[in-house]
C-alpha cells in the first residue's frame, strides 16, 4: 500500500516538475521574457555562473580558484583508493593545501594578491569543507580517547570540551570568533576572519566526531583489549595496532554522517559576511532583475551541494563492503 501511495505521489509530481524544469525551460530568453513562461528561466544559470562560483575573486584571475578547485578534487578522488592509503597521500595533502594557499591568495610566482575577504563561492565551501574535516578527524580522536583515559584531569578535559562544545550552536561559534574573540587581542593585532571561521568549524566537528569513535571504541570487544594488554603492547601500540582499526571501521557510517553534516554547515559562515556558495547565490538575488527567480537559483545551488554530499554516502557503502571483504579475507587466509 505505501508503495502504491509513493508511486501515486510521484506520478503527480514528477511530470509537472518534469515539464516546468525541461520541458517549457530556457536557457535563452531575457529575464524579463521568462516571466511570462511557465516553465524555468536557466538564463539566470547562464548569466549568473561564474558570480555564483567564484563570487567577487578578480574576474581575470578565476582561472586560479579552477585550478584550486582541480586539485581538490583530483586529491580525493585519488584518496578515495584505499591502496593509495600511505604516508605519502599525507604528504600529497600538505603539498595540495600550500598549493591552493598559493593559487588562492598568489604573491609570488608573479601571481597578484588577492586578500582572503575576496574569497568565495566554491573554492571557499571545499576549502573550509575539506580543512575543517581533515582537522577536526585527528582532534576528536584524541578527545575520545581522552574520554575513555584513566587518568582522570585528561577525561574531566576531554569531557567537558566535548560537552560545552556540543552545546554550543556553530553559529553562536561564529558569532564568538568574529565578533568576541577580536576584543580579547592586543590592540593592533588582528586574526583573519577565514581563519576565525575555520578553527570555529573544526573545534565543533571535532566534538561530534568524539563521541562517534568513542561509540565505536566501546563497542569493540573487551577480549581485544585484554589480548593487546596480554601481548606486552603499549597504549599507543595497542590504540594504533588493534583497537582503533576496528573501532574506526566500526563508525564508518555515522563518521561519514558527521562529514556530509560539515560539508553543508559550512553555508552558516554566511552570518560573518563570508561569500560561501551560498551567499554568492542570494547576493545575484539581490539583484531586482533576478529576485523572481530564486527557484532556479537554489535548485542549482542544490545541483552544486548534491553530488559532493552523495559522494560521501556511496563511498562510505564502498568502504564499509571493502573493509569487510579485507577483514574476513585475512580470516580466512
Amino acid at each position: 500500500m505505501l508503495t502504491v501511495i509513493g508511486l501515486i505521489m510521484l506520478a503527480g509530481i514528477i511530470p509537472p516538475l518534469f515539464n516546468w524544469a525541461l520541458v517549457n525551460a530556457t536557457w535563452t530568453l531575457p529575464p524579463g521574457e521568462c516571466l511570462t513562461l511557465d516553465g524555468a528561466c536557466w538564463t539566470y544559470v547562464r548569466e549568473n555562473l561564474r558570480f555564483v562560483l567564484f563570487g567577487f575573486y578578480p574576474y581575470a584571475e578565476q582561472w586560479r580558484p579552477v585550478t584550486a578547485i582541480a586539485i581538490f578534487l583530483c586529491m580525493i578522488i585519488f584518496s578515495a583508493r584505499p591502496r593509495n592509503w600511505s604516508r605519502r597521500l599525507a604528504y600529497g595533502w600538505c603539498f595540495s593545501f600550500v598549493s591552493i594557499g598559493i593559487l588562492l591568495y598568489g604573491g609570488i610566482l608573479g601571481l597578484p594578491v588577492v586578500e582572503t575577504d575576496r574569497w568565495s563561492g566554491l573554492p571557499l565551501t571545499l576549502l573550509l569543507a575539506v580543512m575543517g574535516i581533515v582537522a577536526a578527524y585527528p582532534l576528536g580522536m584524541v578527545l575520545a580517547l581522552g574520554r575513555r583515559s584513566a587518568m582522570p584531569i585528561i577525561r574531566s578535559l576531554s569531557t567537558v570540551y566535548i560537552e560545552v562544545l556540543r552545546g554550543i550552536p556553530l553559529i553562536c561559534l561564529l558569532f564568538l570568533s568574529s565578533v568576541v574573540f577580536p576584543l580579547f587581542l592586543p590592540q593592533g593585532m588582528v586574526v583573519n576572519k577565514l581563519l576565525r571561521a575555520l578553527v570555529a568549524i573544526i573545534l565543533s566537528s571535532a566534538a561530534y566526531l568524539a563521541e562517534v569513535i568513542r561509540g565505536g571504541l566501546q563497542a569493540v570487544e573487551p577480549g581485544q583489549y585484554e589480548a593487546a594488554d596480554a601481548i606486552g603492547l603499549s597504549y599507543v601500540q595497542k590504540m594504533r595496532l588493534v583497537i582503533l582499526p576496528q573501532a574506526l571501521k566500526i563508525v564508518i557510517p555515522p563518521t561519514v554522517n558527521t562529514f556530509i553534516s560539515m560539508f553543508k554547515d559550512t553555508s552558516l559562515v554566511i552570518i560573518i559576511a563570508l561569500y560561501d556558495l551560498l551567499k554568492t547565490t542570494q547576493t545575484t538575488l539581490s539583484d531586482p532583475t533576478w529576485m523572481a527567480f530564486s527557484t532556479e537559483a537554489y535548485l542549482f545551488a542544490a545541483a552544486i551541494y548534491f553530488p559532493f554530499c552523495f559522494f560521501m554516502s556511496r563511498y562510505s557503502r564502498y568502504l564499509e563492503v571493502y573493509l569487510g571483504w579485507t577483514t574476513e579475507g585475512k580470516k580466512k587466509s
